[in-house]
């Protein structure tokens, strides 16, 4: 098949829509590029909004170089999230909605102001920030093992599936994002921490990213909208009938039951 924008974004949300995954389009659309792959995922955005959903902010991707090493992609990611997205707290994972989940650690930001790029700096970007939450994404993927490039996964909205924030709002000046940690424990067993200086080295540089690469799309982030700023370790599964913490150091735990 000729693969192009529209074929692409349609293909994606079919996916998405019937839990069914496929190869990455770069092995036969070897031009789906980041831009290109861009073009998909607002015009994806636009259909999410025609069908009803809100949008509520952005999510960063591949934030952290373990997981850029990990995925075999070294370029980090924009994405949209709406409202369809947010997963209440103590509310399973929806396993009925989603291809193979995967659970990661996030530094979540509330915008008070409006953050415009170009030339946006961490300082810039975190006195544009009413708050600071704990959060954990439960990432997804409509490419099979998760394999893909840069221009699927733009194209894919960052491998979104659904978040959670936690239950602890902080003033940004009264945390130190870069040595606020996360334990994701697994089943009752530590198995992987962070600290937020594995995010970019500050999670305040993803969202300075988020306004600067936003300002080169021709949007902005705006008031009272989350920014989740990327996994701070590698994600887990999200089995069903698994057990899965998030604990922060200053911001709280969040407990997800992997659901059936």
């Amino acid at each position: 098949m000729a693969w192009d924008v529209a074929s692409v974004a349609a293909e994606l949300l079919r996916c998405e829509d019937e839990r069914v995954d496929r190869p990455p389009f770069t092995d036969e659309w070897r031009e789906l590029d980041l831009d290109t792959g861009y073009e998909i995922q607002d015009l994806n955005l636009q259909a999410r909004l025609a069908r009803g959903e809100t949008l509520v902010g952005v999510k960063l991707g591949l934030t952290s170089k373990a997981k850029q090493e990990r995925m075999g992609v070294h370029v980090p990611f924009v994405a949209w999230l709406t409202d369809a997205m947010l997963l209440p707290a103590g509310e399973p994972v929806p396993q009925s909605r989603l291809i193979h989940p995967r659970i990661e650690p996030e530094i979540v930001f509330v915008m008070r102001d409006r953050l415009s790029g170009p030339g946006v700096s961490c300082a810039t970007a975190m006195a544009a920030v009413d708050s600071v939450w704990g959060g954990a994404e439960i990432i997804d993927s409509r490419y099979r093992n998760f394999r893909f490039k840069a221009g699927d996964v733009a194209a894919d909205n960052a491998s979104s599936g659904v978040f959670v924030a936690g239950p602890v709002g902080l003033p940004p000046a009264g945390i130190d994002l870069t040595l606020e940690a996360a334990l994701v424990e697994v089943n009752g067993v530590i198995v992987d921490s962070a600290t937020g200086a594995a995010v970019q080295g500050h999670p305040g540089e993803a969202l300075a990213l988020a306004a600067n690469e936003l300002a080169r799309r021709g949007h902005a982030l705006e008031p009272g909208w989350i920014v989740l700023t990327g996994g701070m370790t590698d994600a887990v599964p999200a089995l069903p009938g698994s057990s899965v913490a998030v604990h922060f150091t200053n911001l709280g735990s969040i407990f997800i039951n992997g659901g059936v």
